[in-house]
C-alpha cells in the first residue's frame, strides 16, 4: 500500500488531470471571449483598464451591476434601453468582471471599487450622475455617495444587502477567494462546477419568475464562470458582510434622492430585513415592493426602475439637474439596442474602443 512507485504513479495521474482541466478551462474561457466580445469602450483608471457601455444623451445614469453578472444584464433585463430614451447610461463591468481588470495583491473592497468607478466617471466626463446599483452593486452605489455625495445627484437601489445577516452562501463561495488554493480551484473544478450549477444558481435568483429568455440567449453560460471573474465574485462574496459591518451606521449621513426597490418573493436577500430595514432608517427614501418578482427584480419590472430614475433625477437639487442637463453631450441621439457596436460612443482621446 505504501510502494513509492505507485504513490508515484498516482501522484503524476492527479498532476496530469489537473494540467488537462487548467488546458481546458484557458481553451473555454478563450472561445467564450470570441464568440461573446466586449461591446462597448475601455477607460484606463489608475493603470486598471474598465469596460463600459455609453449609450443615449441626456442627465447621465450610471449603472453598477450584482454578483455573477456583468454590464450587459441591464441590456438582457431591458433596463438600459427604458433609461437610455432619456438619458446618457453609462453600464460599467465592475473591476474582475466582464472585460474589466482587477489586479492582484489588492482587496477590491466595495469602497475600492466605488472610488476607481468616480474617477472613471470624472475621466469621461460625467457629472452628477443618479447612480442605480443591483444587489452587490448596490453596496458600490452606497459607497460613492457616502465618499462623495456631492458628485451624486440620487441613488436606485434594487435587491439590495444593507444590514448584517447570516449568509450561508458566503461560506460556499469563499474557497476560490482564498490564495493558492483559489488560485488552483479557479483554473480547474470551480469553473467546471459552476458552469454545472450555474442552471440553478439563476433559477434562485430569478425565483418564483422565469429565467429570462434574453439572458439565456445574451450570455454564454461559461463567460459568467470564467476563473478571472471566479475570483471577483468569490471575493466580493467573502467580504459583503464585513462591507455592511463597516457601513451600516452610515446610511443617515446620506442626504440625497434615494429609491429603494426590492421583489416581495426574494429568495437571496430578504426585502423585508434588507429594503424595508433600510427604509426605515431613511424615511426619507422611496420604497416599492414589486409582488411576485425574486432578486432580479429589474428584469421583472425594468419600466418601474426607469421610472424610478426619473423620480429621483427629478427631485435632485435644481443645481444639480441644471449640471446634469449642462454636461449632456449635443447631438448624440438614443441608438437602436439591436445591433453590438451602436452601444458604444466614438472613442474621443484617451479611450479606447473595445
Amino acid at each position: 500500500m505504501n510502494d513509492p512507485s505507485h504513490l508515484a504513479a498516482t501522484l503524476a495521474l492527479i498532476l496530469l488531470v489537473l494540467a488537462l482541466m487548467v488546458l481546458c478551462n484557458i481553451y473555454l474561457t478563450r472561445r467564450t471571449e470570441r464568440e461573446h466580445p466586449a461591446r462597448g469602450l475601455f477607460v484606463m483608471v489608475g493603470g486598471v483598464r474598465l469596460h463600459y457601455l455609453d449609450v443615449g444623451q441626456g442627465p447621465p445614469v450610471v449603472l453598477l451591476h450584482g454578483n455573477l453578472v456583468t454590464a450587459e444584464d441591464y441590456l438582457q433585463s431591458g433596463v438600459l434601453e427604458r433609461i437610455a430614451e432619456r438619458h446618457r447610461v453609462i453600464a460599467f463591468d465592475r473591476p474582475g468582471y466582464g472585460y474589466s481588470d482587477r489586479p492582484h495583491g489588492v482587496l477590491w473592497t466595495a469602497a475600492r471599487q466605488a472610488e476607481l468607478l468616480h474617477q472613471a466617471l470624472v475621466q469621461i466626463g460625467v457629472v452628477r450622475p443618479v447612480v442605480v446599483g443591483h444587489s452587490w452593486g448596490t453596496l458600490v452605489a452606497l459607497k460613492m455617495a457616502l465618499n462623495h455625495q456631492e458628485d451624486v445627484a440620487g441613488l436606485v437601489l434594487l435587491a439590495g444587502y444593507y444590514t448584517p445577516t447570516p449568509r450561508l452562501d458566503v461560506l460556499l463561495a469563499t474557497p476560490p477567494a482564498i490564495p493558492l488554493i483559489g488560485g488552483l480551484l479557479r483554473y480547474t473544478l470551480s469553473p467546471l462546477m459552476g458552469w454545472a450549477l450555474l442552471p440553478l444558481t439563476l433559477k434562485a435568483m430569478f425565483s418564483p419568475l422565469a429565467v429570462s429568455p434574453r439572458l439565456k440567449r445574451g450570455y454564454p453560460y461559461f463567460f459568467l464562470v470564467r476563473p478571472s471573474q471566479i475570483r471577483a465574485e468569490s471575493q466580493d462574496g467573502a467580504i459583503m458582510v464585513p462591507t455592511v459591518m463597516r457601513m451600516h451606521d452610515r446610511y443617515r449621513e446620506l442626504r440625497l434622492p434615494i429609491f429603494v426597490m426590492a421583489g416581495t418573493e426574494d429568495k437571496v436577500v430578504s426585502h423585508k430585513r434588507h429594503a424595508v430595514w433600510f427604509h426605515e432608517q431613511l424615511p426619507a427614501s422611496h420604497l416599492q415592493l414589486v409582488p411576485g418578482a425574486g432578486h432580479m427584480v429589474h428584469y421583472a419590472a425594468p419600466e418601474r426602475v426607469a421610472e424610478a430614475v426619473e423620480r429621483i433625477e427629478a427631485e435632485a437639487p435644481v443645481g444639480t439637474r441644471a449640471t446634469l442637463e449642462a454636461e449632456a453631450r449635443p447631438g448624440m441621439a438614443p441608438r437602436p439596442m439591436g445591433e453590438r457596436e451602436p452601444l458604444a460612443r466614438p472613442a474621443p482621446p484617451g479611450r479606447d474602443r473595445a
